[in-house]
């Protein structure tokens, strides 16, 4: 069983989400988000005659909005969320996202008590 992690751009959650319920993957929470990579966010969109906004944006790179979606998955099913999310968030622009898969030890389905895989469809 994985817990998968997602962070994507806010204007691709409705493809993310069709994408995953065409997958056969339609349950996952979504949240939104605050954060940035390596990068110094809108460095090259700064305006070249306003060299202080310029110099703010290299020393104190800005959060940005995203979405975090995470869902719980079978591990026959891990290879399809991953791709199915690739598929539907890839530009090949930065800022595109991250996956992260983290084991998931046991899944309760709070209203029968039951547990394990069976709850996760």
């Amino acid at each position: 069983m994985k817990l998968i992690l997602a962070i994507i751009r806010i204007a691709k959650m409705g493809d993310t989400k069709a994408a995953l319920s065409e997958a056969g993957l339609p349950s996952f929470t979504a949240m939104p988000v605050l954060g940035r990579g390596k990068g110094h966010g809108d460095y090259e969109k700064a305006d070249e005659t306003d060299p202080e906004y310029a110099e703010l944006i290299e020393k104190m790179p800005r959060l940005k909005s995203k979405r975090m979606i995470t869902l719980v998955v079978t591990d026959e099913k891990k290879d399809l969320a991953i791709q199915t999310i690739i598929k539907a968030n890839q530009t090949g622009k930065s800022g595109d996202g991250k996956i992260i898969v983290l084991n998931a030890v046991d899944s309760v389905r709070v209203r029968t008590a039951e547990s394990g895989d069976s709850t996760l469809d």
